[in-house]
């Protein structure tokens, strides 16, 4: 008898622990709480967005089209939304202007070599109803900082262009989910 309630033990144990965790993922589905990139504080009838060239205010080429052609490639991944070439037609409209963008060594080898930079990029967004031009989302110094590894085959080259578009892409995929959710 002894035997068989020394078997029962860990499961009268584990009992309250399940009851524990099965309450704290019900109280948070009632919260709001929700996860990062499937949230919609949009208006429902934003269906079409043009996004106008970004400008470029940097001393650096090309960052005005990686990032305008990243936000583009990220608002199609996400399926909310369809792209237009003009404003006519649109429902929204989402511009910018680059202000900065620049590389900081950020860590170094025993030679006092970089090997890890820290990517900066920061714009004025602005996300309006094309209707009556109301501003929906407004970001006037939204920025964006990523680290960005050296290794031993790429230390030699030019990697400005790489970095420009790896920035451009992280910055966009964290602005269309910023936008999204309302940040």
């Amino acid at each position: 008898m002894r035997t068989r309630s020394l078997l029962l033990l860990p499961a009268l144990v584990a009992l309250p622990v399940v009851i524990a965790v099965v309450a704290g993922a019900l109280s948070l589905t009632g919260c709001g709480y929700a996860l990062v990139g499937r949230g919609n504080a949009l208006p429902p009838d934003i269906h079409k967005v043009y996004i106008k060239p970004i400008e470029n205010r940097t001393g650096h080429q090309r960052v005005d089209q990686a990032v305008t052609l990243a936000i583009g490639d990220e608002m199609v991944k996400r399926q909310r939304f369809t792209l237009t070439s003009s404003r006519e037609g649109a429902d929204a409209e989402l511009s910018g202007t680059v202000v900065g963008f620049g590389a900081t060594p950020v860590t170094f080898d025993a030679a006092g070599r970089a090997t890890a930079y820290e990517l900066s990029l920061t714009a004025s967004m602005v996300f309006k109803r094309i209707s009556n031009d109301k501003i929906i989302w407004q970001n006037a110094s939204y920025n964006f900082r990523e680290k960005f590894p050296l290794t031993a085959s790429n230390a030699f080259v030019d990697l400005e262009y790489s970095a420009i578009d790896q920035a451009a892409k992280a910055f966009a995929q964290t602005l269309v989910s910023d936008l999204l959710e309302g940040f």
